[in-house]
């Protein structure tokens, strides 16, 4: 590489603000747009000592007069030595945070990122369901497929909370839906088959709906009694939809389903759970959670998802396969993905993610009012022996600072990662 101005070798723990420098190789080998240019910021600096680089050159030319260290020698030996040993190892630290907060962006991003396609995936299928039925099956099943392919193929996952809950209401709540009952179905060790027919089931399990007026299509407290059977007719249109796109049984028994409780109190048929499929009483529960978190025709009812695990423990003993609500529970956590807490040291956190495998010790985003919110960690109290959760909270019980900060949102959407994946954050 050759450089038109006069440059100088210098050690990267010498770099100050305001250097002219040049970096060899092309654009691919670092993360700059470009391989000369001046050092404006922190960030560019604990870029550069982040890549493992030892020496570097410079042009003193080109670069602002304030900037030169006031013991500066070309030779790097001589300039590492004149660096506080405390300095490096507080540059070191602010690296592994960048590092750390890096990896967290990037992950969340991706579960984002696969969540909405999901829900524009499944908003096509519920788009299409009435007009090209065997086309909006096999869109489907496409989803399903990479779901599970996705989820049998990793060996432990991590429920994740989303920031933003992509796409319409309808094709959110299928999506979450399937995605917590495919996990569901994960624990309970059901085979690739089952797999895919427990998620082609969640997925459709209110296609019947597009045959009804949309002010029907949601449970109301203030229905009529006719109202509320004009409601419960989806079930039955769904199972004329799952017919009209040549559905196998299993997934057309879960649609069929997914409103039978074990006591007979459910509808459309009153099935006790002797004559309903596992699949189908997961997704019964699965489904009653996720209206509990997002109720669609009343979003001011809505509870935390702490409180819908304690609602479904204290209310559905008689109405859930008891095998299927405490493999939930243990699953979620007694605070799922989205519950506000604070922590045995009096701090304040939103839940942020779940290791289905071991669900007492989440990851929580915690409010420290001196680290800026898009700078904050996120904390594995797995890894943190010391500190636990005290209890939960109602978002509007949280101090005005801590709730900005923490900014729990009104819908409350999951997808799942590889724990595999999950760089250790302490």
């Amino acid at each position: 590489m050759q450089f038109t101005q006069s440059t100088e070798p210098i050690d990267v723990s010498a770099l100050r603000l305001g250097m002219f420098i040049h970096l060899e190789g092309g654009w691919l080998s670092h993360p700059f747009p470009r391989s000369s240019f001046k050092i404006t910021s922190e960030d560019q600096l604990l870029t550069l000592r982040s890549l493992g680089i030892g020496t570097l050159r410079w042009s003193p030319d080109l670069s602002d007069p304030e900037a030169l260290p006031t013991s500066f020698s070309a030779a790097p030996a001589v300039a590492a030595e004149t660096v506080n040993p405390a300095e490096l190892d507080a540059i070191d630290a602010r690296i592994a945070r960048r590092a750390a907060l890096s990896a967290q962006r990037q992950a969340l991003a991706e579960c984002e990122r696969q969540f909405s396609e999901a829900t524009r995936a499944s908003k096509r299928v519920f788009d299409s369901v009435v007009s090209h039925p065997i086309q909006a099956c096999q869109g489907a099943q496409a989803l399903t497929r990479e779901l599970v392919d996705k989820m049998l193929g990793s060996e432990a996952l991590c429920i994740r909370l989303l920031s933003e809950a992509a796409g319409d209401k309808a094709s959110a709540h299928a999506v979450n839906v399937s995605v917590i009952s495919l996990l569901m179905g994960r624990i309970f060790g059901l085979a690739e088959a089952e797999m895919l027919d427990l998620g082609l089931g969640a997925l459709l399990h209110d296609i019947g709906k597009a045959d009804i007026p949309e002010r029907f299509r949601h449970r109301d407290d203030h229905h009529t009694t006719a109202e509320q059977k004009l409601y419960e007719t989806h079930v039955v249109h769904g199972i004329a939809q799952a017919r009209r796109m040549d559905l196998g049984a299993g997934a057309a028994t879960v649609i069929a389903q997914h409103h039978e409780l074990i006591d007979g109190s459910g509808f459309p048929l009153k099935l006790t759970s002797d004559r309903t499929s596992v699949p189908s009483r997961i997704v019964a529960l699965v489904n009653r959670y996720d209206n509990l978190c997002n109720p669609a025709s009343n979003p001011g009812k809505a509870v935390t998802p702490h409180e819908a695990v304690a609602l479904m423990f204290a209310q559905g003993k008689n109405k859930y396969d008891p095998a299927i609500l405490g493999a939930f529970i243990k699953m979620m956590g007694v605070y799922p993905a989205g519950s506000v807490v604070q922590l045995t040291d009096d701090r304040y956190a939103l839940v942020v993610g779940v290791n289905s495998s071991r669900p007492l010790k989440p990851r929580v985003l915690v409010h420290e009012p001196g680290v800026p919110r898009d700078e904050a960690m996120i904390l594995d109290l797995e890894t943190v022996g010391s500190l636990g959760i005290r209890r939960s909270l109602k978002p509007t019980a949280l101090p005005e600072q801590a709730l900005s900060y923490l900014s729990p949102r009104p819908r409350i959407s999951y997808f799942f990662e590889s724990v595999r994946d999950l760089e250790p954050i302490r």
